[in-house]
């Protein structure tokens, strides 16, 4: 089983950006579809976007289209989560997410092995 570890996540004002990382080992990235997800306090894990096995194919919550942007790096074992013109309501915990298939719309079920997350503040 892959084994996933996010990093990049830290505190930047309103308009600012950040750049997510999630690393693999264990296994062969190019294998899963990786989602992001994210979960502020008192609300529920929400999908943010997914990518599929060769990065052809993304689908991005609404709120986050234009925004953020997801990438992938499968020499490298790595996934991207870009994200600009971040905004308060962005702030959650951001956890990336290994999956056997890609949908535009997954849930969280869908996806077997999940990171620890990387913390994003967006200071208003």
């Amino acid at each position: 089983q892959v084994q996933l570890v996010e990093s990049g996540g830290g505190l930047v004002q309103a308009g600012g950006s950040l750049r997510l990382s999630c690393a693999a080992s264990g296994s062969t990235l190019s294998s899963y579809a990786m989602g992001w997800f994210r979960q502020a306090p008192g609300k529920e894990r929400e999908f943010v976007t997914i990518i599929n096995w060769s990065g052809a194919r993304t689908s991005y919550r609404a709120s986050v289209k234009g925004r953020f942007t997801v990438s992938r790096d499968n020499a490298k074992n790595t996934v991207y989560l870009q994200m600009n013109t971040l905004k308060p309501e962005d702030t959650a915990l951001y956890y990336c997410a290994a999956g056997v298939y890609y949908r535009d719309s997954p849930r969280a079920s869908d996806f077997a092995s999940w990171g620890q997350g990387t913390q994003v503040t967006v200071s208003s």
